[in-house]
């Protein structure tokens, strides 16, 4: 919002939001509110006022040569009239043609000329830098001398220009800023010559060395550019009125001219700061720390006017970085360790006079001694004798190009391109990431000028435009996504080619070599009950909104069908991922493998496993010794897991709702090591203790499991958040993963360990804290929704059509359209959390499914146990299978007897099942269809009591049963057990027994099935 008047405004009122005062309405003052206002979208914790003293909006000073063309500053503005106006009502409000004249940083205002006084709760002093204007030269101040910096300085050029025509046009300076200025005069057409002087022998000494300066001055002078070079100015020759007629130099030559325009540098405008008390260098700029704070606390410096390490950046790529990092440090730091400004890249490239020059990374390390090289330093003599140049020139297509390698030419420092500067985005990326090559130095240098710019072969992180700092990977976003359909709109979407325009090439090479979809969808089906893939029948339950296995298998598969134990779990999973409701409620108990029925992992001797959520690795004291209690009482074998938790193992069934009513006491909740589900977020300390951490490990790692506890999946997940590359989490082989950079943190996915490691692969760089959650909610929840049944990340990401390429397509550039549904799908599942252990003690129903036994209070240990280190587990297994006959077994008795009332039994579309105990023998009992089928409690395979535990199938084809064991998922049907002697299922049909059959049938008659030996030999 545009705000009119004085100035004055005091800080927030009653609103929460601190205020940010901006002094500057430049190029780095307006990339710095885009950036904080991009972070800040979601808090909102910041109010912001802008206070510019040009009367126009942000411009691009980088293409002011333009102006002289077209002559509409509104086209230079680097965001319109209209951006402004959308934003929000309170955000954002600026003032122009307002000069800031005072600061009182006692009571933190800021005074105008125009008299108002504008509160702030932190001050960003963008103020930029004045064109340099010799004042010790004589003849300085004469009516014809122009300086080039503002639309102003170009307006009264301009019409300066007009009343001189076909006269000569001086520039003083040599460098970008001269070869520029003399381009904008040549525009006018209005001088008949010019002329550009410079001190030193050859143009652009701070790009290029003698050689290719030399070359570029050839091709000026071709153009037309009268280059005096080696001379310094004198004086300015005026006449009787005080207006120009020409320059004397120090050597006492002279040149006849008109109109004189310097561009011989910047200097910082600190006059502010320095008014106002703030310490500024001795040779100019806002004193800065590395986190761009002045010597006064809450006002910061950024852009042309802070003086870092001694120097001040007339750059623009050193102000984007500082704008960025101060925008990051005001938002994301609060959760991270925040940046600090390190020697800014001044790699450029440039097309001056329609001549390409570019300078990438340590372009002079030859002479000035390398800033960086592999191993041990040694000092600056001996290192510039560890550089060595490759240099090609070709004076005939007037191509020149020095690349500085090391020694060994393993590794690239920098260098210098005049003409041919296709490779310069490849080569700066080579040089900045200090990789050894992969490639002989000479396959950098030689070949074709005007060849393919290489956009294929450049990493997403790449940067292509460097005044704007777009990288590749913005531009792709932005194709995929269907957000832009021509070059021009990927310019006004990111901004990548409306700097200086020297990337336009080759992002309309990136525009035009970007891939479209890649592969198809593989079919497969859930199981012989269902046609579909476990994808395809997510999908169909979601948007028919079935949530029951009956309805699910009548609309989608054999209808009447008990399912298996492939497709029940996978579709108590779908059930629990899209509604989330208490796993071993009656409708879905059925469904759930043993471990998901009791909420504990079951052990090889039929007990549990207890696990409490300990979020990041974080507990307390308090915790851990009710943790300890728990284990002393209850004779639990203790272990700290992987996953940095305690896990505390062999706890009865009939013990864990007493053993959870103690930890939730405590303030522990479930931690669903027993579901196919989130884990754990493994943390290292990062930077709350770590000297070496730069982000909050251990709270990211709390805020993410905290989020997504409890969600369930295709498989288990597990996540790892490190606070620095160290990676002491081991982040990159989990299924997701989350390392710190001094920008926020790198998204990893894909890794696990297991039976097939994988290494993760990364799917975002860099990502701000506010970011991380959207993105791994997005990730989550397509996992969900398109994994295969029991797939784990890694195995995922391998079979999607194009991998993690695709996935990045999906996740970051929202290629198929969806990641505001899986958002919100995401939020409407962690916002239903509950813990399950909290609810199950609170239930009497759910109670009781914790007995061991459903008609009887007793309780039977199945495997005898052992004392090993201190601590007790049980014993171990014995080798063989049950092989004995027991066909020949001698009956106690061939009577009916009453087992268990019928009540404990449920009739659901699952099936359902009992334990009972009959003297020393244990029995499974099972009721499918409104029939009873009994068998055997021990498994044959290892002997353990548990085979009412399991899932019941069947084959509706053939009219085959049978029962899935819960420790290795081993089918036993009537013939297979009649394959081992075991005694079989047996049917109970009272009615053809010709039992009498009173409604309701009190109680389940079993004929005959008490052996002698029972639960002390082999129970059948």
């Amino acid at each position: 919002m545009a705000v009119d008047g004085v100035p004055s405004t005091s800080s927030n009122g009653t609103s929460e939001r601190k205020r940010v005062v901006v002094v500057g309405l430049g190029m780095v003052g307006i990339i710095f509110v885009e950036k904080l206002m991009k972070l800040d979208v979601k808090r909102r914790e910041y109010e912001i006022v802008i206070i510019g003293e040009e009367p126009h909006l942000a411009y691009n000073r980088v293409g002011l040569t333009s102006f002289f063309e077209h002559r509409d500053v509104e086209r230079l503005y680097m965001q319109t009239q209209a951006w402004y106006d959308a934003m929000p009502t309170g955000s954002l409000s600026y003032y122009l043609n307002t000069l800031a004249t005072a600061i009182d940083s006692e009571k933190k205002t800021v005074t105008t000329a125009k008299g108002g006084t504008i509160e702030y709760d932190i001050l960003v002093l963008a103020t930029g830098s004045d064109a340099i204007l010799p004042k010790v030269i004589p003849g300085h101040d004469a009516t014809g001398v122009f300086v080039y910096r503002t639309i102003a300085d170009l307006q009264k050029l301009i019409a300066f220009s007009a009343t001189k025509k076909g006269t000569t046009g001086v520039v003083v300076g040599g460098g970008l800023l001269g070869l520029e200025a003399a381009k904008a005069m040549m525009d006018l057409q209005e001088f008949g010559k010019i002329k550009v002087i410079e001190s030193i022998p050859y143009v652009l000494g701070r790009q290029v060395d003698a050689e290719g300066g030399a070359m570029v001055v050839e091709q000026v002078r071709d153009l037309g550019v009268d280059l005096i070079l080696g001379k310094m100015v004198n004086k300015i020759l005026t006449d009787e009125n005080h207006c120009v007629t020409g320059v004397e130099f120090k050597d006492g030559d002279t040149v006849e001219g008109t109109c004189v325009c310097f561009a011989i540098g910047v200097s910082p405008r600190d006059d502010l700061a320095r008014k106002s008390g703030l310490t500024v260098g001795p040779r100019g700029g806002i004193i800065v720390g590395d986190d761009l704070q002045t010597s006064v606390k809450n006002i910061y410096a950024i852009g042309e006017c802070a003086n870092w390490g001694g120097m001040c950046y007339g750059l623009y790529g050193p102000g984007i970085e500082m704008a960025d990092i101060l925008a990051f440090n005001l938002t994301d730091a609060k959760f991270h360790s925040p940046r600090f400004l390190t020697a800014p890249d001044m790699s450029t490239k440039l097309k001056l006079l329609g001549i390409g020059v570019a300078s990438f990374g340590d372009a002079f390390a030859d002479q000035f001694g390398p800033a960086w090289l592999p191993g041990k330093r040694q000092n600056k003599e001996i290192e510039k004798t560890m550089v060595k140049a490759l240099t090609y020139k070709d004076p005939f297509t007037h191509v020149y190009k020095k690349y500085l390698f090391t020694k060994d030419g393993k590794y690239l420092l920098g260098g210098m391109m005049v003409g041919d500067t296709n490779d310069y985005i490849k080569l700066l990326s080579m040089s900045k990431s200090h990789k050894m090559l992969e490639v002989a130095p000479g396959e950098l240098i030689i070949g074709k000028a005007g060849g393919d710019d290489g956009a294929d072969d450049l990493p997403d992180d790449a940067q292509i435009c460097s005044c704007n700092n777009v990288t590749k990977g913005d531009i792709t976003k932005t194709i995929k996504d269907g957000t832009c359909k021509t070059v021009n709109e990927i310019k006004t979407c990111t901004k990548a080619g409306t700097g200086c325009g020297g990337c336009v090439p080759l992002v309309t090479s990136i525009f035009n070599k970007t891939m479209a979809d890649m592969g198809q969808e593989v079919k497969n089906v859930l199981c012989s009950h269902f046609a579909y893939s476990r994808a395809d029948l997510f999908n169909i339950v979601m948007v028919k909104k079935l949530e029951s296995f009956e309805a699910i298998m009548n609309e989608c598969g054999q209808p009447g069908s008990l399912g298996c134990e492939f497709c029940k779990p996978a579709v108590a999973s779908i059930i629990a991922s899209l509604f989330n409701k208490h796993v071993v409620d009656p409708s879905r108990k059925g469904l759930q493998d043993t471990n998901d029925k009791f909420l504990a992992n079951i052990q090889r001797n039929g007990t549990f496993s207890v696990v409490p959520r300990v979020p990041g690795g974080e507990i307390t004291p308090k915790k851990l010794a009710a943790i300890a209690s728990v284990a002393t009482k209850y004779n639990l074998y203790c272990k700290i897991t992987g996953g940095q938790r305690i896990d505390m193992f062999g706890a009865k069934k009939q013990d864990l709702l007493d053993i959870w009513t103690e930890l939730i006491e405590a303030g522990l909740e479930s931690g669903h090591a027993y579901a196919k589900s989130l884990r754990t977020v493994k943390s290292c300390v990062g930077s709350s203790w770590c000297r070496f951490g730069i982000g909050d490990s251990v709270g990211m790692a709390i805020r993410i499991e905290e989020r997504y506890k409890s969600i369930r999946g295709p498989h288990k997940i597990k996540g790892g958040v490190s606070g620095c590359v160290r990676e002491c989490a081991e982040a990159q082989n989990k299924d997701f993963g989350l390392i710190a950079t001094e920008k926020g943190f790198n998204i990893y996915v894909g890794g696990n360990g297991g039976a097939k490691p994988r290494h993760s692969e990364i799917l975002a760089k860099d990502v701000p804290v506010d970011q991380v959650i959207p993105i791994l909610d997005r990730y989550l929840a397509f996992y969900i929704r398109t994994a295969d049944r029991l797939q784990r990340t890694a195995r995922w990401i391998e079979n999607l059509p194009g991998g993690i390429k695709y996935l990045r397509q999906v996740i970051l550039e929202d290629k198929l359209g969806i990641c505001a549904a899986l958002e919100k799908q995401m939020e409407e599942l962690v916002s239903s959390f509950f813990c399950e252990w909290t609810e199950a003690v609170k239930s009497p129903e759910r109670r009781k499914q914790f007995q061991q036994f459903a008609n009887t209070p007793e309780t039977v240990l199945s495997i005898e146990p052992t004392i090993e280190r201190g601590q007790t587990r049980p014993s171990n297994w014995v080798t063989d299978s049950v092989t004995e006959d027991f066909r020949s077994t001698k009956w106690s008795t061939l009577s009916w007897q009453p087992i268990v009332e019928t009540s404990k039994f449920q009739d659901i579309a699952t099936g359902d099942s009992n334990a009972v105990k009959r003297g020393d023998t244990q029995l499974a009992i099972f009721k499918i269809r409104g029939k009873y089928y009994c068998t055997q409690q021990m498994c044959p395979h290892k002997r353990a009591f548990i085979l009412s535990d399991g899932l019941i199938g069947e084959d509706l084809a053939n009219n085959k049963q049978w029962v899935s064991c819960p420790l290795h998922k081993r089918n036993w049907s009537r013939e297979s057990l009649l394959k081992r002697g075991l005694m079989g299922l047996i049917v109970v049909d009272i009615i053809n027994k010709g039992l009498p059959t009173p409604p309701p049938i009190k109680q389940i008659l079993v004929e005959g099935i008490i052996a002698e030996k029972g639960t002390n030999g082999i129970d059948w």
